[in-house]
């Protein structure tokens, strides 16, 4: 594969200090490419190119038809491209190709969605006293700065792209320094279909420099970030000095309530799916399992025997169902938790280990692991750990389970799984989350709003909702009878 570039100003650049860093195979450790390691002056040569292209109106200024336009066809050029996509994914990731596929599909899928959506009615009038009459449109916020992780490295780029070009706005963007393969192939689409210089731009490099530029700079107007929270809180107070518009999608410690009278295979199952897919790299991890008392030695007896036999591998192995962590840094901090669990006093009933047998042992892999017998206020319990650990707790009736769900920072996502329907909803209603599911956990769309409580982050992606992120509201007054009104008598 040959070594990336950024892409500012419409050209294939190097980072300004020629410095690279490699991009890293989780999967065997080898090197796949090299991408620019992007400096602040590099942000502030694409900053200052969205900035003219935005008070050019190259883009904002064209009808929402023609931006549709470009926004079908980058959807249609992504499905061209999905083989492609799905294997560079994979290589770059580590997910299974089956996720990664899924993955390039539904991108596709959102920029067709926010492409239907921007030639739809939108703003309205308001009635007020004769002679003005009064309405409200949308505008673009100006220049966005994106900033998306290393877990869906397509996916998450296309979930704020998609909504930000399609309401007018140029963008900044910036991928993940550990996983910019298919964001710059995405960008080589955009290319292709021929968006006007300067309305994209992406620069690679380290959070700390190119992220902080952009989240820093006067010139952009609202910064869009997902990743942890204590990055999203940086981002927060260094936005604060310009008055940007925020967009965060924070960190998770989501709870999955199985009760006595749900379906127990069934709870079983989307139990090892809410927390082992995605090698449990996932913000709406189901990483907290709350299981009704009578049934807790029964449920871990089950859960443990299916996690045992998930096949852990590469990716682009076609019976892999669970794949790498992203990095070696990322492996450390994993393997840390463990620990940290030990410790604490909690007991691991599979798992916990490294593997480094059968091929993998150059690879980032870690077992599926299983914590029993834990508090509350165990570290393993109330922090993200953000790989495929989980953490199964009992409780005794609806109203502990309420109180121990809600008992972290967080409030991403959670689901309950029980028959009785009226009792499934009740705590659904009482659980502090954005994204929540009934006998189910993790199926998202494109139409409905993504985001959560308390310190999981502050707006919501995807839906019209995310499209709104997007957009300023202006209040226009016009007077339909023009004459003087009379006020000062002189």
């Amino acid at each position: 594969m040959a070594n990336l570039k950024m892409f500012i100003d419409g050209e294939w650049k190097e980072s300004e200090t020629l410095e690279t860093r490699p991009v890293i195979n989780p999967a065997n450790g080898e090197v796949i490419s090299y991408s620019p390691e992007g400096t602040a002056v590099d942000a502030r040569a694409a900053i200052f190119a969205a900035r003219r292209a935005f008070e050019e109106g190259v883009w904002s200024g064209i009808s929402a038809q023609e931006r549709a336009s470009y926004l079908f066809k980058i959807a249609d050029k992504i499905e061209e491209y999905a083989d492609e996509l799905t294997q560079l994914e994979t290589m770059d990731n580590g997910k299974p190709l089956r996720e990664a596929g899924f993955d390039i599909g539904d991108a596709a899928a959102c920029f067709r969605y926010y492409a239907g959506l921007i030639t739809k009615p939108d703003g309205y009038t308001y009635h007020v006293a004769d002679p003005m009459q009064a309405m409200v449109v949308r505008e673009p916020v100006g220049v966005c700065g994106l900033i998306v992780p290393w877990n869906y490295p397509l996916l998450m780029s296309v979930w704020k792209i998609a909504p930000a070009l399609a309401a007018g706005n140029t963008i900044v963007f910036k991928p993940s320094e550990v996983t910019p393969v298919t964001p710059k192939k995405l960008f080589e689409i955009f290319e292709e279909v021929g968006l006007p210089k300067g309305v994209a731009n992406m620069v690679m490099g380290a959070g700390p420099v190119v992220g902080h530029e952009i989240a820093s700079h006067p010139e952009v107007d609202m910064i869009s970030f997902t990743g942890g929270t204590k990055t999203g809180k940086h981002i927060m107070k260094t936005a604060a000095d310009t008055m940007k518009k925020v967009s965060l999608e924070l960190g998770g410690k989501s709870p999955n309530i199985i009760f006595a009278d749900a379906d127990f295979e069934t709870a079983v199952d989307y139990a090892l799916f809410g927390i082992f897919s995605g090698s449990g790299q996932v913000c709406s991890a189901g990483s907290r399992i709350l299981v009704e008392e009578s049934i807790y030695d029964k449920f871990v007896e089950r859960f443990v025997e299916r996690a045992k036999k998930i096949k852990v591998g590469a990716g682009n192995d076609p019976i892999t169902e669970m794949g790498p962590l992203v990095s070696e840094q990322h492996l450390e901090k994993i393997l840390h938790y463990i620990e940290v669990g030990l410790e604490e006093g909690a007991t691991i009933a599979c798992g916990g280990k490294r593997i480094v047998s059968k091929g993998l042992e150059k690879g980032f892999f870690v077992e599926p692991t299983v914590f029993i017998n834990v508090k509350p206020e165990m570290k393993i319990v109330q922090e993200e750990i953000f790989g495929p650990v989980v953490v199964i707790q009992k409780f005794q009736d609806e109203s502990e389970a309420v109180k121990l769900a809600n008992n972290t920072i967080y409030g991403l996502a959670g689901a309950v799984f029980s028959n009785d329907g009226a009792k499934a909803l009740r705590v659904i209603k009482k659980l502090r989350a954005g994204i929540t599911w009934v006998n189910s956990y993790h199926p998202t769309y494109n139409e409905a709003p993504w985001g959560g409580y308390k310190q999981s982050g502050i707006g919501r992606s995807l839906g019209t909702f995310g499209l709104e992120e997007f957009q300023e509201i202006k209040q226009i007054n016009i007077n339909l009878q023009v004459e003087p009104i009379g006020w000062f008598s002189n």
